[in-house]
């Protein structure tokens, strides 16, 4: 058994959060340390099921209600809530550390998961959030970078500069920040083709369920297109064809969602972040639909769409016939001529400063 102990505690919003952290756990695992996992809901879900022999903690969750049409505005109006959430999350993770003897924490937007006594460190590519308002963009950035500071060090899962995936939201600032480069579970590799389109679906309730309500409903008129819906819900499990042209599973885990997203012609899904990285990694054409109001993914699916790299909609203008015949004209990501950070390097150096620290 190790002696380093690395709890890692991403967020439960959507299943964004908590994929991107697989490759840093199996990574940490490689290196030898052993990793402890924190979250609650879908997340957790997840993670359970991809790593099943670890040690898992449920901490409280944020509870955020999605309702309205404005998701920025909804957050905003929750704010005292989400501050009392991160006020539990601290107390839940002081006791973790205090009874597992915990070297570190990486935690992934969970601005409440640090400790004293432990190595402490927030990964997140919101450096910059942007609010559904411009007046608002100073105070919740400084509450953001306040927050941030409570933790030793910032890993972003981008590219450093100009040229990188997240555009303004990862960029600037005079915090202390380490470039991880993006992170991804999936990989290319050589499948046969079997879909003309894959979707994959992800994100908070309700806009979820809408969403997928939508798909199925142009799905099931497009019978000359083989299409396979992932519904993004871990805590179940189903599998059917709706039509013989529809073919539906509640959840897959990493290995079996990259061979059926490299197996379909084109990819539709959220615009959000973890998807983003997981199509650079991919290389595969894209529709994305921003979740209504959700300024981060409206920004991301926005900034992608002008530099001619993937087609975007929104969701009430969602038109899948209409995007087939679209999707191709945009080029999508090329990774050929793109240097990435040594991620394993990184979290080399990272276990031996544990060491150091600790002898």
């Amino acid at each position: 058994m190790s002696s380093l102990k690395i709890l890692v505690a991403p967020l439960n919003w959507g299943l964004g959060h908590a994929t991107r952290c697989i490759p840093i756990i199996k990574n940490l695992e490689n290196l030898g340390a052993e990793v402890l996992i924190a979250s609650d809901g879908i997340a957790l879900d997840l993670l359970k099921k991809e790593f099943p022999d670890n040690v898992f903690f449920e901490i409280p969750g944020y509870n955020i209600d999605y309702k309205g049409k404005n998701f920025g505005w909804s957050m905003l109006r929750q704010s005292a809530k989400i501050l009392t959430a991160i006020a539990k999350e601290h107390r839940a993770i002081k006791k973790i550390v205090d009874e597992h003897a915990i070297t570190a924490i990486i935690a992934d937007n969970r601005y409440g998961c640090y400790a004293k006594g432990c190595y402490n460190v927030f990964m997140t590519h919101q450096l910059n959030i942007i609010s559904p308002a411009k007046v608002f963009d100073k105070p919740v950035n400084s509450i953001n970078h306040l927050l941030a500071g409570n933790f030793e060090k910032i890993w972003v899962p981008d590219f450093g500069g100009e040229v990188n995936l997240a555009g303004q939201l990862s960029n600037g600032n005079n915090l202390n920040v380490t470039y991880l480069g993006p992170l991804s579970r999936m990989g290319r590799k050589e499948v046969e083709k079997k879909y003309d389109v894959a979707v994959v679906l992800s994100g908070p309730e309700p806009k979820r369920s809408e969403f997928e309500l939508e798909i199925f409903r142009q799905a099931l008129q497009l019978v000359d297109k083989r299409f396979i819906v992932v519904r993004g819900l871990p805590e179940r499990w189903e599998y059917y064809f709706m039509k013989p042209h529809l073919e539906v599973v509640s959840f897959m885990t990493s290995n079996m969602l990259n061979e059926t997203m490299l197996a379909a012609d084109v990819i539709i899904a959220r615009s959000g972040y973890s998807t983003v990285m997981d199509l650079w990694k991919l290389e595969k054409p894209a529709l994305l639909v921003p979740t209504p109001g959700q300024t981060e993914q409206e920004y991301l699916a926005k900034a992608l769409f002008d530099k001619k790299l993937f087609l975007t909609q929104s969701q009430e203008g969602l038109d899948i016939k209409k995007a087939l015949t679209e999707v191709n004209s945009y080029q999508g990501f090329s990774t050929q001529n793109i240097v990435e950070p040594d991620l394993i390097q990184i979290l080399r150096d990272f276990i031996l400063k544990l060491k150091q620290a600790s002898a």
